[in-house]
């Protein structure tokens, strides 16, 4: 069985520059503290990082995030998720909206269900940085030179427990779910001695007013994480904050910047509807949009079920859980 350490995936990682981040040893290990357990395989020149979930009797789900499996292993993979006794596999493909092979349909199904946000902005980082702020909107410019000309600085940060604060402080506000203190804290530990993340705070007069969690691996950058307090809004912290985030990556031979979910909805609904709509992702929009980005769609998830009597109470579960919003 092909499967390999945490070592040899680094080494093999080495001669791919630019895999997805969630493919990464490092993502791999973060997961593996929080109840995922990272297998990792290799055929040759090709290669997954697959992450399991323990479910109860025995069975898990089987996970690969942000990957395009060759060919070659799939038969490695389908052992694998035999011998830990997953139900089905659900694989996020690191590809765009129709850009899925058609072979790849002859082992998957198309899932109802998406771990990671679907849809996105995404910010190019090639040029100058004045060619990067006049793809912006005109009012997301205005507001970054603001926050700079009202006395807000940007510096690196790696206090984790007032991070995790602002983080509580902006779950309760805008009601979204917020990871354990130990969670950020190993992810940081992680990620940052490589060079791969970095946590970074907007303050006026010395007080926090916002802060972000951004992360890298190749040539693209991640908004992974960000909270603001509710103390000087009217100094547009964030705004600033998202720049010198694009800076640093950019810094770092990053040519593309993704900004992390925004409503899972076309660009005319999007524009149609950002103004009245607040509720989970369309609060973010209206902010995210300003940046200048390209929305892009990824491709829909996709499930190869080992056991398909539990994978229907699987899809049961998942009609029941929408049907109560």
């Amino acid at each position: 069985m092909p499967t390999v350490s945490l070592s040899d995936w680094n080494q093999f990682l080495s001669t791919q520059p630019n895999a997805h981040l969630l493919q990464t040893g490092e993502w791999g290990e973060l997961k593996s503290m929080f109840e995922w357990k990272p297998v990792r395989i290799l055929n040759g020149e090709d290669g997954v990082q697959i992450l399991f979930r323990k479910l109860p009797l025995g069975f898990s789900i089987g996970y690969i995030p942000k990957a395009n499996p060759a060919p070659n292993l799939w038969h490695e993979i389908d052992s694998v998720c035999k011998k830990n006794h997953a139900i089905f596999l659900k694989l996020e493909p690191d590809l765009w909206k129709d850009q899925i092979p058609d072979t790849l349909h002859l082992k998957l199904r198309t899932s109802p269900h998406n771990i990671q946000p679907p849809r996105t902005i995404l910010v190019d980082l090639t040029g100058t940085e004045d060619e990067i702020l006049a793809r912006m909107k005109q009012k997301t410019r205005y507001n970054i030179r603001l926050a700079a000309k009202k006395g807000v600085i940007v510096h690196s940060w790696d206090d984790l427990s007032a991070f995790h604060d602002i983080m509580l402080v902006t779950g309760e506000r805008d009601g979204f779910g917020v990871h354990s203190e130990k969670y950020y804290r190993r992810a940081y530990e992680l990620l940052h001695p490589g060079g791969m993340c970095e946590i970074l705070l907007a303050e006026y007069d010395g007080k926090p007013l916002a802060a972000m969690f951004v992360a890298r691996h190749g040539n693209r950058a991640y908004y992974l994480y960000g909270a603001s307090t509710d103390e000087e809004r009217n100094r547009m912290p964030t705004y600033l904050l998202q720049w010198e985030a694009m800076k640093w990556a950019k810094a770092r031979s990053c040519e593309e910047y993704d900004l992390w979910g925004v409503p899972d909805e076309e660009e005319e609904t999007l524009e149609t509807n950002f103004e009245s709509r607040h509720e989970g992702l369309w609060g973010v929009y209206r902010f995210k949009r300003g940046f200048g980005g390209q929305l892009k769609r990824a491709a829909q998830a996709m499930d190869r079920v080992y056991n398909p009597l539990l994978y229907q109470v699987y899809l049961r579960t998942l009609r029941n859980r929408e049907s109560r919003g």
